[in-house]
């Protein structure tokens, strides 16, 4: 009788039961539609970074001014950790992308598409893909099919994804009407890893019409091509701001050597 009462003490005790979800179960087409409006809510970001990331063959951790909208509009600003000089800078323009490395004094121009950011960052990556993984909104599979699982023991949502393009997971904490996109997986029809994302630290920041956006402070992106990954820590960051296209648009100088 006594190790039946203690069992059901045991049973009964805090941190033993898993979470519940207390909302409906979301199904695939609420999670597209729920993807698609949290990317609507954010048109523009620009601010300050510090970002562990590779520049070239060497590891460097510093400050980048960074700023992008949609239709692969990013551009890229890195600071020497020794100061504020510029090591680098990138522009995308949506079409065509401008790079100039000022410590060897070189320069790289060329379409704008995945290894634009790669020529900056080494982490191969398209723009517009970017531009998502920053406000931590990820691009999602066109048209998908898939399943969505609850994990009670994190009180988050599994999703699994597919579609001609490839899979696709995410792992959702969508607790008390958020959306954080905690982790997120993306392969390609090949069945290889295009990247992978995880964000830490979400809280809500005040956009330029004064509406709360929930974004995370910290993200690491890891992406296999260039076998490189990225971390950026947000030191401050604006969001929605209109962003004149002029901004994207890099003009190199004459006569700088094509940079190896």
């Amino acid at each position: 009788m006594k190790l039946a009462l203690a069992l059901l003490v045991l049973a009964g005790c805090p941190g033993t039961k898993d979470n519940v979800r207390t909302y409906p179960e979301p199904k695939i087409p609420d999670v597209v539609a729920r993807f698609a409006k949290q990317r609507a809510a954010l048109s523009s970001f620009s601010g300050q970074s510090v970002m562990e990331y590779w520049l070239g063959k060497d590891r460097v951790k510093g400050d980048v001014l960074v700023m992008g909208k949609p239709g692969a509009h990013v551009r890229f600003a890195a600071l020497s950790p020794a100061g504020n000089s510029t090591l680098a800078e990138m522009a995308c323009d949506g079409k065509q992308f401008a790079y100039l490395d000022l410590q060897k004094n070189c320069q790289l121009t060329g379409p704008c598409d995945v290894n634009s950011i790669a020529q900056f960052l080494r982490v191969q990556l398209e723009p517009e893909d970017f531009v998502g993984l920053a406000l931590g909104t990820p691009p999602i599979l066109a048209n998908p099919t898939g399943t969505v699982t609850w994990d009670g023991k994190s009180g988050h949502e599994q999703i699994a994804l597919s579609s001609p393009e490839g899979k696709q997971t995410f792992e959702i904490d969508a607790r008390g009407g958020k959306w954080d996109v905690i982790k997120s997986t993306r392969t390609g029809a090949d069945g290889k890893l295009v990247w992978s994302v995880e964000n830490f630290d979400f809280t809500d920041v005040k956009d330029d019409a004064g509406a709360m956006q929930r974004v995370p402070l910290k993200s690491h992106v890891t992406s296999p091509q260039g076998k490189a990954d990225l971390s950026v820590e947000w030191k401050d960051r604006a969001l929605n701001k209109a962003i004149d296209d002029g901004k994207f648009v890099m003009t190199i100088p004459d006569g700088l050597p094509s940079c190896k």
